[in-house]
Parts: structure tokens; sequence; C-alpha cells
């Protein structure tokens, strides 16, 4: 599986990996339904220090689609929800 972080780069996830990625991915949820957003920050942190330890990074020159974006560490509760808005990223 190919992980992107914006501003960052792509990962190559292997597979067995993937179980781990799940628990850090539903926390970040479960932080995002409560509108906690301090163990969003947090669990956001963590889910991406896990994609950058577990995943191989490709060579920026790789171009190659993403299974799965992840937003960049600086981005907040507010800014995923707004992206995620009724209207999407592209209105209409």
């Amino acid at each position: 599986m190919i992980m992107r972080i914006l501003g960052e780069g792509q990962y190559e996830i292997a597979e067995a990996h993937l179980v781990r990625l799940n628990q850090l991915d539903t926390a970040l949820q479960s932080a995002a339904d409560t509108g906690d957003g301090a163990a969003f920050t947090a669990a956001l942190s963590a889910l991406l220090d896990a994609v950058r330890t577990l995943g191989t990074p490709l060579p920026d020159e790789a171009i190659t689609p993403s299974d799965l974006v992840l937003p960049d560490a600086d981005t907040s509760l507010a800014q995923v929800r707004e992206l995620l808005s009724d209207d999407g990223l592209i209105p209409g």
C-alpha cells in the first residue's frame, strides 16, 4: 500500500503493518468524532510517526498513485472538517 503524507512524500507500507496503522486510525477517528482537538493532534502525530517508521520512503521522482493520503502534522481538526464538508474539495 502506498500512503502519502501531504507536503512530505510517499511511503510504501507492508501489509503486515496495516493492523497497527488501522488501530492508530481508529484513535484518530474517535478524536475527530468527539471534537477533541488535542486528542486529534496527538493521534494524527502518532499515525504519521508510525507511517514514517514502518514505511519505506519512495523517491521524490517516483510518480506512483497513493492508496491513502494523510494530512500533514500541522493540520487541525477544524481544517480536516472543512475539507470534508458537504461541498467537498470542489463545490458544485
